[in-house]
């Protein structure tokens, strides 16, 4: 039997490969999530460095939330995330879900970023 660890190591890398031929010269929105948290960082193709990250840890999420590993948690990353964008005046990413099914916290936070500025 195929564990979940591995499956997702599977999407994960068929998805970047995808992604490295698509994305010509923009920057990627990563999402990670884990029980407790969502977290999400755009990066820069070339020099491989973060240029914008969020997170349910950051001060600006933390005081409003009780639970960090819901729906509304990872929308306010998104919302968060896009903003942060904004300032940096980045417009354009590509969508990097790391191997997670799109549903659920990481359709929330890419809904959210869209609604937010970020187009994907």
């Amino acid at each position: 039997m195929i564990k979940y660890r591995t499956l997702r190591e599977r999407r994960k890398l068929r998805q970047r490969f995808k992604i490295s031929r698509v994305s010509k010269g923009k920057y990627r929105l990563l999402v990670h999530k884990t029980n407790n948290h969502m977290y999400a960082q755009i990066l820069d193709k070339d020099t491989k460095n973060t240029i914008v990250s969020a997170s349910t840890l950051s001060k600006d999420i933390r005081d409003k939330l009780k639970y960090g590993g819901n729906v509304a948690a990872a929308s306010l990353v998104g919302q968060l995330v896009a903003q942060k964008a904004k300032d940096k005046n980045i417009s354009e990413v590509v969508f990097d879900r790391s191997g997670f099914l799109y549903h659920g916290r990481v359709k929330a936070l890419a809904e959210s970023a869209r609604e937010n500025g970020l187009k994907f």
